[in-house]
């Protein structure tokens, strides 16, 4: 496993995260909790030391998992998030500040996961959603202030909203953001074009979700690919996307000579291939999963022909109406 420097935090973290949103048992069906705390133990063994969660992922579940799995473990890096108080993924437009992050639900979210985690500071402190109208607003900033001061967090970021890299720029301008976390793969490059040049110029750490797109890029998705009820994919491969899906994935495999088991791998290295990306999370659910995505880090960087094939691979979709 390599390690690299999360900006300006100075944190060392995997290349290779554990994105903890899997095994919450919410949303994606199937998690087990002795599975989970066994892939969370076989990722500590092959050399990950960073942990993705949220206050939202199965209320709290997963972040409890986390503290059973490291309660003596210290240095474990855990990342945690701040729900939206309304409860609306992604962040409205129009939406003012009070009805999704009030500084008092803000403290008492921190307060709670810190409890699920069983420590007394976290080591980042994220907010779940975005809006960058929210940046210049003063009880955000006031909440900003109380957050360092109080230092039951050690860093603060901000994960993106769904696909809109550049809607964060103005929060990063005010210099209280220490790191972002946004969707970045083959498919959705769109981070290369504002953010990734200016976390780059500002030293901000960048965590990387989704680089699978959510199993797209693991050539696992087929037309004929069935969910079970209730699993949220239903929902983000509707209409004909999965057949659109299988078809360019195929082609991907064709231009750079890559066999369909082994695309995961590749979409891993595209991903660690862009010097502005400090680590990137994967959803893990089983030791057979973190054992893969381990092995991706070893392998480096891909080489410049076979980036500059998948560049040709950008897909721009409509996914809100």
């Amino acid at each position: 496993m390599r390690y690299r420097t999360l900006g300006r935090t100075g944190l060392e973290v995997s290349e290779i995260g554990f994105g903890a949103w899997g095994i919450s048992g919410a949303q994606w069906l199937g998690a087990e909790d002795q599975e989970s705390l066994h892939a969370l133990e076989t990722a500590r063994t092959n050399g990950i030391n960073f942990f993705d969660t949220a206050l939202a992922y199965g209320d709290g579940h997963s972040e409890r998992l986390l503290a059973e799995a490291f309660k003596s473990d210290s240095k474990a890096i855990i990342a945690t998030k701040v729900p939206p108080k309304n409860r609306v993924w992604p962040a409205q437009k129009d939406t003012p500040l009070r009805d999704v992050f009030p500084k008092p639900y803000v403290i008492d979210s921190l307060d709670q996961s810190l409890r699920n985690l069983g420590r007394d500071q976290v080591d980042i402190f994220q907010f779940h959603v975005w809006n960058d109208d929210w940046s210049s607003d003063p009880e955000w900033l006031d909440t900003m202030h109380t957050l360092r001061g109080e230092k039951k967090t050690r860093y603060i970021g901000i994960s993106i909203n769904d696909h809109q890299p550049t809607n964060v720029i103005r929060a990063l301008e005010t210099g209280l953001i220490d790191c972002v976390q946004v969707i970045y793969n083959i498919f959705d490059q769109s981070p290369e074009d504002e953010l990734f040049p200016y976390c780059q110029r500002k030293n901000i750490g960048v965590i990387v979700r989704v680089p699978f797109d959510e199993g797209s890029l693991t050539g696992k998705i087929r037309p004929d690919t069935k969910f079970p009820e209730g699993d949220f994919r239903n929902n983000y491969f509707s209409g004909d996307r999965k057949g659109e899906v299988w078809q360019r994935v195929q082609q991907i495999a064709a231009d750079t000579g890559t066999n369909i088991e082994a695309l995961p791998q590749l979409a891993l290295r595209f991903v660690l291939s862009h010097p502005a990306v400090s680590t990137v999370i994967p959803g893990m659910r089983s030791t057979r999963h973190v054992a893969a995505n381990a092995r991706a880090s070893d392998q480096g960087p891909l080489d410049t022909p076979t980036r500059t094939a998948l560049k040709q691979h950008r897909w721009v979709r409509s996914f809100y109406s």
